[in-house]
């Protein structure tokens, strides 16, 4: 029993170093060096795709119930989907000022409520409404550099989604098509490491293998939404 314990105690430090990996994306972020946060937060996907199966396979919620994982895990979530983001996103310069700081307001507010609602997935288990992966599109701004403009419509857009209750595929827990979406994501890993060598500069067939995959799982969540099964 000791041994299980001391496993799980393991585990929830485990959770935990997401939070130091968010700050090494953060002072990245600070200094401008865009693929050495992307760096960082990939490290902290990485463990956040980790813990969970450990936390299960050491049952932590009977043997450490002091230790609320599901709140950890949800902090972490916040500063390294959210929150280093945002700041990312404002301070880029992809938006001119004021909007700026406005869209980074708003990633953190809209964000923080996405992750306090308790009707987040489905029975199914798609993400209902935009799933706060602010991390991904600022990935995807800072490849693709879109005018002002567009960034500004498109953070207003997802920040406006969150609310909005349409399916957004999960694609490690969506059972439906998973074999392929589980090699998508795979693909997609991979094109967004050679993205990050090449300094978010990389060929034109990265970017668009890249963008037809974000499209893709887009795509797979609006046609569930027009079969019209969605869970109350």
């Amino acid at each position: 029993m000791a041994g299980r314990l001391n496993a799980g105690f393991l585990v929830h430090i485990l959770t935990a170093s997401g939070a130091a990996l968010a700050l090494l994306a953060l002072d990245a972020a600070v200094e401008r060096r865009w693929s050495a946060m992307f760096g960082w937060l990939s490290a902290a996907l990485l463990v956040d795709a980790a813990d969970g199966p450990l936390a299960r396979y050491f049952r932590i919620a009977d043997t450490l119930p002091r230790w609320s994982g599901e709140t950890l895990d949800l902090v972490v979530d916040f500063v390294t989907y959210v929150f280093v983001p945002a700041y990312a996103t404002g301070a880029s310069g992809l938006i001119a000022a004021p909007l700026d700081t406005a869209a980074a307001l708003a990633i953190v507010t809209t964000g923080a409520l996405y992750f306090a609602d308790r009707r987040m997935k489905t029975h199914d288990n798609f993400f209902r409404g935009f799933p706060a992966v602010w991390n991904c599109v600022a990935f995807y701004l800072l490849l693709l550099q879109p005018p002002s403009a567009v960034v500004a419509s498109c953070v207003a857009l997802l920040a406006a989604l969150t609310f909005v209750p349409f399916p957004f595929i999960h694609p490690l827990r969506v059972k439906r098509l998973r074999p392929l979406n589980i090699a998508l994501l795979v693909a997609w890993a991979v094109l967004g490491f050679v993205a990050l060598v090449r300094d978010l500069s990389p060929d034109g067939w990265v970017t668009a293998g890249l963008c037809a995959i974000a499209v893709y799982f887009v795509a797979f969540g609006l046609l569930r939404a027009g079969a019209g099964d969605e869970a109350p």
